[in-house]
């Protein structure tokens, strides 16, 4: 239970984080940094407790590599998309429950860009937290919130940004993002999480 707690404490702030920063009056072009830093604090406040995910497509990759239990992805999951939800809900009422229409987004850039940009994080996190050669390093948690960051500010105006699951059902609750696209984000970030987990496999075999 402190695991899925602390995984609902992690996704929470980050879902807070990107509706306070991009639901207008927001952060501006300063999002991303933003977003970007809150994974890092959560990923380094909560990592020892639950390895620090707070996104469906990390545990995923995580539970493929072979670094978490299968009876932990669903409970993982759930807390994750839970926190989300509620994150969203906060936000709408802390903003004072704006009036807000969806990002319109073209489907094929959307796909790529989300694909892509969840490429990345769980390619860096399976790197960073899983590998032999990178063990006990202390500066996992800047290089995961660091790519969040690059990869908001270079692929988020194509789809939204979300590149987590979580985030993706934050955004429909907050109407950043159409519920009609949910299968966007889901195809897309999944579909990166199992090619992140067969690459890092393929490229440290050692680590097997």
């Amino acid at each position: 239970m402190r695991k899925y707690l602390t995984e609902f404490i992690g996704s929470f702030f980050l879902v807070l984080t990107v509706g306070m920063t991009v639901i207008d009056p927001g952060a501006g072009a300063m999002a991303p940094l933003a977003i970007g830093a809150a994974m890092m604090i959560m990923v380094y406040a909560g990592t020892h407790a639950s390895g620090g995910h707070y996104n469906p497509a990390i545990t995923i990759a995580v539970w493929l590599r072979g670094r978490c239990p299968k009876s932990e992805v669903a409970p993982y999951i759930g807390a994750q998309l839970a926190a989300g939800v509620v994150a969203a809900v906060a936000v709408m009422a802390l903003k004072g429950d704006p009036a807000i229409m969806h990002d319109d987004i073209k489907i094929a850039p959307a796909l790529i860009g989300e694909f892509i940009g969840t490429f990345a994080l769980c390619y860096v996190v399976l790197n960073v937290t899983t590998a032999k050669a990178t063990a006990g390093n202390s500066s996992y948690g800047l290089a995961i919130g660091f790519t969040l960051m690059t990869i908001t500010y270079a692929l988020g105006s194509l789809s939204g940004g979300a590149f987590n699951p979580a985030v993706a059902l934050g955004l429909i609750v907050l109407h950043k993002a159409a519920a009609a696209n949910i299968w966007i984000y889901l195809f897309s970030e999944l579909g990166a999480a199992v090619f992140a987990a067969v690459t890092f496999k393929f490229i440290n075999p050692e680590d097997l």
